[in-house]
């Protein structure tokens, strides 16, 4: 294929798909890329990929989709945390980040505003080969783009808040769902195997037990799973705390009562 018409049929790309498309390597490939960026074809976002201009537009000025960059940046890059919660429509924010999922250590990067942070991929699912749990492929403007599902999401947030802005973020981006797959939900917490985090997945579900329709068998599943004596939610805070015996969590009384104003 010639580089001009690969450049036409996408968004954005990688140099590895670039190559394996036209064939074109090493001295030929940057001649080739250097050629379509001085005449505002395409915009470096970082080494080894580039935004497609679009006709008409101009690099320094042409609208960029923070999601898609953060997507392609690895071949098997997965949006997750808030970043999924922004794209299953759940997040109570909006964040001038993104976090993805990548396969190998990245350093993280600024572009046009937005911090791009990568995360690496918890290790109970790296030792038992199951990172691909709970990914999903959705459409983004014509480009698939890989996303932890919103089963996965909800416990992933959970299990690192500080990733997401701290409790009140999440408590209120989780407050808009819905509807969830619990034995989804109960199979992705047993594969991180986090007892502090099976506990946090079941208080959260409890409270909200009417509202997602949690069943009895569904917590008895997660306190399997749950701290055999008592965890604390959050090691950093100096506010008061509150013991829920059911758990074995210690979390601040802000967080059990909602009372967001107080929370650190």
């Amino acid at each position: 294929m010639e580089p001009g018409s690969f450049i036409k049929q996408h968004k954005l790309f990688r140099i590895d798909q670039f190559e394996a498309a036209t064939n074109i390597s090493g001295t030929g490939r940057k001649a080739s890329l250097d050629y379509h960026r001085k005449r505002g074809h395409i915009l470096p976002v970082r080494r080894g990929l580039y935004w497609v201009v679009p006709p008409g537009s101009e690099p320094e000025s042409c609208p960029v989709d923070p999601f898609l960059i953060a997507g392609h940046i690895t071949p098997h890059a997965t949006l997750a945390y808030h970043s999924a919660l922004e794209l299953h429509g759940r997040a109570y924010s909006s964040f001038n980040e993104v976090q993805f999922l990548a396969e190998r250590k990245l350093r993280p990067f600024e572009f046009r505003g937005t911090l791009y942070r990568p995360v690496s991929t918890p290790l109970a699912l790296t030792r038992r080969d199951q990172h691909e749990i709970g990914i999903e492929t959705l459409d983004r403007s014509g480009v698939p783009l890989r996303v932890t599902g919103l089963e996965r999401t909800f416990v992933d947030v959970l299990d690192r808040p500080e990733l997401c802005g701290g409790w009140e973020e999440v408590w209120r981006s989780l407050d808009m769902i819905e509807y969830l797959d619990l034995p989804t939900v109960c199979r992705y917490v047993e594969a991180l195997d986090n007892a502090t985090t099976a506990a946090k997945v079941g208080w959260f579900l409890e409270v909200n037990r009417s509202r997602l329709m949690v069943d009895d068998q569904t917590l008895d599943k997660l306190r399997e799973h749950s701290p055999a004596s008592a965890h604390y939610l959050d090691r950093t805070s100096s506010e008061p705390t509150r013991y829920l015996s059911r758990w074995n969590l210690v979390v601040p009384v802000s967080l059990a009562e909602q009372s967001w104003d107080e929370l650190a």
